[in-house]
C-alpha cells in the first residue's frame, strides 16, 4: 500500500535516516555496539531515553518526524528515532530484528491475520488496561488483537477505505457527473471509451489489487457487511450465488479495462490515470496522496460504485474499509514503560490529527476528522455506509488466505481460463482447509 511523500535532508534527524537493505545487513552485525541501531538503548549523557520507532512506510519519513518533534515537545525526557525499511523486506527485517536485540522500542506491525504469527512468537507485549480503545470501531479493533486469546497487542494507525476515484475534469468535458445508479455507471463507462479515454484503470498484473477492484465494482453485489455474517456463520459460503454474480461482474466490466489487462502493473494504471489517459481507478484512501501528486493539477473525486442489478434486497453502494499500519510494544523493549507511553498516546486526538493532516490517513482514533475534503468524504461514506473489506478483516488467519485465492482467481477470469463460478469454488474450498464457521 503506498503514497509517497519524500522528506528534505536534514543534519538534525540524521540519526533517523531511513536505512537501506544493504545497509541494514551491516547495521545488524554492529549493533550491540551501535545506540543509533539499538532497539532501547539507555538513558544517554543528556539523561534523555531513546525510543526507536520501525516502520514499512518510507514515503513518511518527513510526517513521522514532524509527528515524533511533537511528541519529544510534550515528552521531554524521550528521543524518538524513526527507521523506516523497503515494504516488501520488512517481514522479515522485522521478525529478525523483534528476535533479538536489535529490534525496534515501537514496531508498526501487520494487522488481522497477519499479526498472529508476531503474536504468536511472543514479540509484542500485551497492552489490555494499558491503552483505552472502547468506543473504537469494532471491526478496527479486532485488527489489533490475537485470534487465540482475544488480548490487545497493537494500537491501530488508520482506517483504510476502498472506493472509485474519478477525474472531475474529465468527466466535466463529457457532461457526466458521479454516478448513483448502476445506468449511470454503465452509460459513463460507454461514453468515456467512445471519447478515446479508458474508463477504468486496473493493474491486473498485480494480483493483490484485484480483491480491492472487486470490493469496489462489487461489494454491493454479494451483499457487504450482511454477507460477512453469514459467511462467518456458516450459513453460506464463497459458492452463494449472490457472490458468484459480484465476480462476474468483473469479468462484465473488464471491457472497460486496459487492453491486456493482466500484463499491466498497478503502477501502470496509476499512471494512465494521473496521465489523464483513464477517467477512473479503484483504489484505497492509501493511494490518494500518491495520485495528487502525480498530477497536482487534477481536480479528483471520489465515488462509491452503485449496487448493480440483482444485489440482495436493500443492498446499497458500501466502501469497505479495515485497519492498516498498528503500532505495538516490543517484548523485548529496554524501556517498556516509555514505549508504552508513547503507544497510549497513539490512541490520542492529538495524534489522530496529525495522522490524518500529515500522513494523509484517516485516523483510526474516534473523533478526528481529515481536513483533505476527499479524505473526509472518504471517512464519512465509511461511517455512513462502511462494510468490512472481508478477504482481509476475516479470510487473512491462515494459508492460503481469501485475498491470495480471489487475486489468482480473477486474474484467471481476466485470462478468460476461469469463469466466476470457478474462481469462487477455488476460493471456497481453499479457505475451508482452516476456516472455520462460528456457529
Amino acid at each position: 500500500m503506498t503514497f509517497a511523500s519524500r522528506p528534505p535532508g536534514s543534519s538534525r534527524r540524521a540519526r533517523r535516516t531511513v536505512l537501506t537493505i544493504a545497509a541494514l545487513s551491516g547495521a545488524l552485525l554492529v549493533t550491540a555496539c551501535s545506540p543509533s541501531s539499538s532497539g532501547g538503548t539507555d538513558a544517554g549523557s543528556d539523561g534523555k531515553v531513546t525510543l526507536t520507532v520501525w516502520s514499512w512506510r518510507v514515503e513518511d519519513e518527513a510526517a513521522y518526524n514532524k509527528i515524533f518533534q511533537a511528541y519529544e515537545k510534550s515528552h521531554p525526557k524521550v528521543n524518538v528515532e524513526f527507521k523506516a525499511f523497503k515494504a516488501t523486506e520488512y517481514n522479515k527485517i522485522l521478525a529478525t530484528g523483534l528476535a533479538g536485540a536489535s529490534g525496534p522500542d515501537v514496531p508498526q506491525v501487520r494487522s488481522y491475520g497477519q499479526l498472529q504469527g508476531t503474536v504468536a512468537s511472543k514479540s509484542l507485549l500485551p497492552l489490555d488496561g494499558k491503552v483505552d480503545l472502547s468506543g473504537w470501531d469494532e471491526n478496527i479493533v479486532a485488527s489489533a488483537k490475537g485470534k487465540e486469546d482475544g488480548k490487545t497487542y497493537s494500537v491501530p494507525l488508520a482506517r483504510q477505505t476502498v472506493q472509485m476515484f474519478y477525474n472531475q475534469g474529465l468527466f466535466d468535458k463529457e457532461g457526466l457527473k458521479a454516478p448513483t445508479t448502476w445506468a449511470e455507471f454503465i452509460a459513463a463507462n460507454d461514453k468515456l471509451m467512445g471519447a478515446g479515454v479508458t474508463p477504468i484503470a486496473v493493474g491486473a498484473k498485480d494480483d493483490w489489487t484485484l480483491p480491492i477492484v472487486h470490493e469496489v465494482l462489487a461489494g454491493a453485489r454479494f451483499g457487504g457487511k450482511a454477507f460477512q455474517s453469514e459467511v462467518l456463520s456458516g450459513k453460506k459460503s464463497f459458492t452463494d450465488p449472490d457472490w458468484v454474480a459480484s465476480v462476474k461482474v468483473v469479468g462484465d466490466l473488464a471491457k472497460y479495462m486496459p487492453k491486456n489487462v493482466t500484463g499491466v502493473a498497478q503502477t501502470d494504471a496509476q499512471t494512465l490515470f494521473s496521465a489523464e489517459k483513464a477517467a477512473m481507478i479503484p483504489g484505497g484512501s492509501f493511494d490518494l496522496s500518491v495520485l495528487q501528486k502525480a498530477n497536482p493539477a487534477m481536480k479528483i473525486g471520489v465515488f462509491q460504485v452503485p449496487p448493480a442489478p440483482g444485489s440482495p434486497s436493500g443492498s446499497a453502494a458500501t466502501t469497505a474499509g479495515w485497519a492498516d499500519g498498528n503500532f505495538g510494544v516490543s517484548a523485548k523493549s529496554k524501556h517498556p514503560t516509555e514505549a508504552t507511553e508513547l503507544v497510549k498516546w497513539m490512541t490520542s486526538k492529538e495524534f489522530g490529527q496529525m495522522v490524518n493532516d500529515d500522513v494523509k490517513q484517516i485516523s483510526a482514533v474516534p473523533g478526528v476528522d481529515p481536513s483533505d475534503p476527499l479524505l473526509k468524504q472518504m471517512s464519512d461514506n465509511y461511517k455512513n455506509s462502511g462494510s468490512p473489506y472481508l478477504l482481509l478483516t476475516d479470510f487473512r488467519y491462515g494459508s492460503p488466505s481469501g485475498g491470495e485465492l480471489l487475486g489468482k482467481g480473477l486474474q484467471e477470469l481476466l485470462l478468460g481460463s476461469k469463469d466466476a463460478a470457478g474462481v469462487s469454488k477455488d476460493l471456497d474450498t481453499g479457505v475451508k482447509t482452516w476456516f472455520k464457521p462460528s456457529a
